[in-house]
């Protein structure tokens, strides 16, 4: 992993931590609130790619933001500020390069939010399958507020989420938002009171989901990934295939045979 581009060289920016099938991608940048340099960037996709090679050895994933102040306060400005249109559009497609390795991961990821989610911290969050809160958290999409939009996946994520007009005034306005608004707005799936609270509440729904056939559970993602945004004939057909594939499993047969024979499935993984 890339180290600190100041502070403390011996500190690497991004590392894995695994307690057995639950993997925590830690962003260690506090006196940067975390900030996404394009090496922090380099080093999240880096995570999320040797993570995946292990298969069914991580359930899930947790990411969250070293500090306590910021999950993440957004990109990097100082290493914006000079770019041409050019190297603007390399930033972005760093940027999607993340979420995509996020997105493509099998098991669900669960971004855990404490303090600021802004700009590229919101977008980073938006790409995870769910996003846990504290109460102290707090979300939006400050990029006008620079002269630029959204560039991680901001102005495509965010309506999904939250629906159009809310994303739009997001956007639009710059102004941030609360954790019990994201919450209301579908934004937030739960919020703790603390950050302890927080994690256990992630570590709680990865064992819930570990306690299935992951082989249905990569699969569902993969439909859910896909389907969304799209037509709903396209969809649908994503839905059949992802059906038919399930029938290809060693864990389908046996779910069913467990059902049927009234005891608890004893899960392979393929």
């Amino acid at each position: 992993m890339t180290e600190h581009p100041a502070g403390d060289p011996a500190t690497p920016a991004v590392r894995v931590e695994r307690d057995g099938v639950v993997a925590t991608v830690v962003i260690d940048r506090p006196s940067a609130l975390n900030a996404l340099s394009p090496e922090v960037l380099r080093d999240l996709a880096e995570a999320f790619d040797g993570l995946a090679a292990e298969g069914d050895a991580v359930r899930g994933v947790i990411v969250v933001g070293e500090g306590g102040r910021a999950f993440v306060a957004g990109a990097d400005i100082r290493s914006l500020g000079g770019l041409t249109p050019d190297e603007g559009a390399d930033a972005a497609r760093l940027g999607h390069r993340v979420a995509a390795a996020i997105e493509a991961f099998p098991a669900p990821v669960i971004a855990c939010v404490d303090g600021f989610a802004l700009g590229g911290g919101l977008e980073l969050a938006l790409a995870c399958d769910l996003i846990y809160a504290t109460d102290a958290s707090a979300f939006g999409q400050p990029e006008v507020r620079l002269g630029l939009i959204p560039g991680f996946g901001g102005t495509v994520r965010l309506p999904r989420a939250v629906g159009l007009a809310l994303a739009k005034e997001l956007i639009y306005t710059g102004r941030r938002i609360g954790a019990a608004e994201a919450e209301a707005a579908g934004l937030v799936s739960r919020r703790f009171p603390d950050r302890e609270a927080l994690l256990e509440g992630a570590r709680a729904t990865i064992a819930e989901v570990a306690e299935n056939a992951w082989t249905a559970v990569a699969l569902a993602k993969r439909v859910l990934v896909a389907a969304t945004g799209t037509p709903t004939a396209v969809a649908t057909d994503l839905e059949v295939e992802g059906f038919a594939d399930a029938f290809r499993t060693d864990d389908m047969r046996e779910g069913v045979a467990a059902f049927l024979e009234k005891r608890s499935p004893r899960f392979a993984g393929h």
